[in-house]
């Protein structure tokens, strides 16, 4: 919940400015609802990407303060996130909830990032595997279409903390998730999920997560807000 529409705008023509013509990584900026039609008026001819951070599963109906996918499509959104910690934690979405968004993101032809991790308490109880496994079963549940699903990997305890996962950390659980996909599909279809890493990423930790033989990209929080997205793909190019 950051940015106006005018300061949205503003900071999308700088990151229009700064990845013009990028064709080596994609970019795909969340902005908040409101902001969305004016993003995306500046982004429309470019390699930058527009997403929303929520949607509701039904495509219309009494569900006040919901937005639908017919809503964001018009607005030129092609990614949509959908599961995010803050989501499940403040607002109480279940892992049910998530499997109808990804469903219907699917259906409809967006791609939907879908978020999970655990809590620090999770972590310290030497839960992580399960959570995620659990989040991930739950929330792929009949869904076939895998390789049009991106899935993040945020620890929740490295979100907006300052806290970040170690490389290693945040590699073996990636590993687990491919790996876990590779069962529930195949390797071969594993092999063409992207799985993002995100929490704290800033442009002092990127290079070394970034790396990592199972983390293909990065779900930015805090460094999306500034100047210092620019600096991340800096990074990508020379990983790249």
């Amino acid at each position: 919940m950051h940015k106006t529409p005018t300061e949205s705008a503003h900071f999308a023509s700088i990151l229009l400015n700064a990845f013009h013509g990028e064709k080596e990584f994609d970019i795909i900026v969340a902005p908040t609802f409101i902001s969305i039609p004016a993003v995306y008026e500046i982004l429309r001819d470019s390699n930058i990407k527009v997403a929303a951070q929520n949607m509701y599963f039904e495509d219309e109906g009494a569900y006040t303060g919901e937005i639908s996918w017919k809503m964001l499509k018009e607005s030129g959104v092609e990614y949509v996130i959908i599961g995010h910690s803050e989501r499940r934690n403040i607002f109480g979405e279940t892992d049910e909830m998530i499997n109808k968004k990804i469903k219907k993101a699917i259906e409809v032809g967006l791609t939907p990032i879908f978020c999970v991790g655990e809590k620090l308490e999770e972590r310290e109880e030497g839960l992580t595997f399960a959570v995620v496994e659990t989040q991930i079963r739950k929330g792929l549940k009949n869904i076939e279409d895998i390789e049009n699903v991106i899935i993040a990997y945020e620890p929740v305890w490295a979100i907006g903390t300052g806290k970040v996962a170690t490389p290693a950390q945040a590699q073996e659980v990636h590993s687990f998730i491919r790996s876990l996909i590779s069962k529930m599909y195949s390797k071969e279809r594993a092999e063409k999920v992207r799985i993002l890493y995100g929490g704290s990423i800033k442009p002092n930790n990127f290079f070394s997560l970034i790396v990592q033989p199972d983390i293909d990209g990065g779900l930015v929080g805090g460094a999306s807000l500034k100047e210092s997205f620019i600096e991340l793909g800096k990074i990508l190019k020379q990983v790249i």
